[in-house]
């Protein structure tokens, strides 16, 4: 059931200043000294230090706490390859929820452009802005090299998180059941329906997590990938299997682990039915899953289901893994986001599920309790503990990898950044407040 009417998400868009960002100065421009300090002739004096020692732009700009959202609006959400104007209000959304549970500000910039060659080429010169660059809905398979090379030219961390925040979400939920059921991932069979970006990118993270490439069963459109077919790119072959297996329907027989990001009902009761005990069960596909967790929890009670509504359990959100990943990358002026610091941070948020809840957590989701299992996986993503556990992890995980340029304690910085948000949320509640809003 949706929390909104069309009319209601369009006026929240409209109403007052339009669209769901704005800039403001953090520094006064009252008189003229501020004036002169601001721009000419003070501001001299931070170019000449930045012009001597480039390191110092850090401290003298906001270089060190600014994303780019970068999208050229070819595979926006699940509506496809709208452009970027109207994939518009999705980066701006982006940059609201950067803001909101890490304090990183962010500009949304939406590019007319579909060249590869040409996205890469204009993402390297705006290294000297951005402290880091988060790609969102760009196609694959263009999106796999534009990040590839990104990440090798740029000195900056670059994440596409349409392929690594599912990835890592659902990774941090894939470590827990495998507590659970007592399933070792080395063992495992895994079943995926849909090889875009996401699925790729998810499979490519479990293999690092310990689970065997040739345990995989991916499928797209025209059926299973195997190296007998001609029609699959090397982001493809990299999960093809030896022979055709034949349809989905034969390999999820006594599978272990089923991973939908594809379209809904591809996922029957029947098929759930042949899979192996207490199977792991992530459907999703949005708004609606492969299969849903009513119809997987009849014939499989002992499943552990995930999806990507709000509304079930185990709800695997992108919003759980990027501001927080971004925050740890930026407070130790990172060089890139590498495989160490994703682990770092789905190892963060599964041992996070294993805490107590407190109570303003299960206030905030009208629960009574909540507790470690099967229904609790993964963090739910309100819970403001995240960004200390998992930013805290992956600057641990920079620092120890050598790709940090700076170093934290981290008890100082665990402790920091609690404060920071509570700041941080206090800032943004009062200069909301301040419009009046009916909301």
């Amino acid at each position: 059931m949706s929390l909104f009417t069309r009319e209601e998400a369009l006026e929240y868009h409209s109403m007052g200043r339009k669209g769901k960002l704005e800039v403001l100065p953090v520094k006064p421009c009252a008189n003229q000294k501020h004036l002169s300090m601001a721009y000419s002739p003070g501001v001299a004096e931070a170019c000449l230090e930045i012009a001597d020692n480039p390191a110092k732009v850090f401290d003298y700009t906001n270089r060190a706490n600014l994303v780019a959202v970068i999208s050229n609006g070819t595979a926006v959400l699940g509506l496809g390859d709208i452009g970027p104007m109207a994939g518009k209000p999705v980066m701006e959304g982006k940059g609201v929820l950067f803001k909101a549970f890490a304090d990183i500000d962010v500009y949304d910039i939406n590019i007319n452009q579909k060249d590869p060659e040409k996205i890469i080429e204009f993402v390297k010169m705006l290294e000297p802005t951005f402290g880091g660059i988060n790609l969102e809905d760009i196609k694959a398979p263009e999106c796999f090299k534009i990040e590839e090379t990104l990440i090798e030219e740029m000195d900056i961390p670059v994440f596409h998180d349409d392929q690594h925040g599912t990835a890592i979400i659902s990774g941090a939920g894939l470590l827990n059941a495998l507590e659970i059921t007592g399933k070792k991932i080395e063992d495992m069979k895994m079943v995926v329906s849909g090889a875009g970006a996401a699925s790729i990118a998810c499979c490519k993270f479990y293999v690092s997590l310990g689970l065997p490439a040739e345990n995989i069963f991916m499928y797209d459109s025209r059926g299973l990938l195997h190296k007998d077919r001609k029609d699959l790119n090397k982001y493809k072959l990299e999960f093809a299997q030896s022979k055709d297996f034949g349809a989905m329907t034969e390999t999820i027989k006594g599978a272990d682990v089923f991973i939908g990001l594809s379209v809904k009902g591809l996922l029957s009761k029947d098929m759930v039915k042949t899979m192996a005990k207490s199977p792991i069960i992530f459907a999703m596909a949005n708004p609606d899953p492969e299969i849903s967790y009513p119809d997987a929890k009849e014939v499989s009670p002992d499943c552990i289901m995930g999806t990507g509504r709000s509304d079930y359990p185990n709800q695997v959100n992108n919003v759980s893994g990027f501001p927080f990943i971004f925050r740890g990358a930026l407070d130790v002026n990172a060089r890139k986001i590498n495989e160490e610091m994703k682990i770092a941070a789905a190892s963060a948020l599964a041992d996070l599920a294993k805490e107590p809840v407190p109570q303003d957590m299960l206030d905030a989701y009208g629960l009574k309790e909540l507790s470690f299992g099967p229904d609790y996986v993964i963090p739910k993503p309100l819970d403001s503990r995240i960004i200390e556990w998992e930013s805290t992890a992956v600057a641990e995980a920079a620092m120890t990898s050598g790709v940090a340029r700076s170093k934290v304690d981290l008890s100082e910085y665990r402790q920091s950044l609690k404060v920071r948000m509570e700041q941080s949320r206090i800032r943004i509640k009062d200069f909301i407040s301040s419009y009046n809003l009916n909301l």
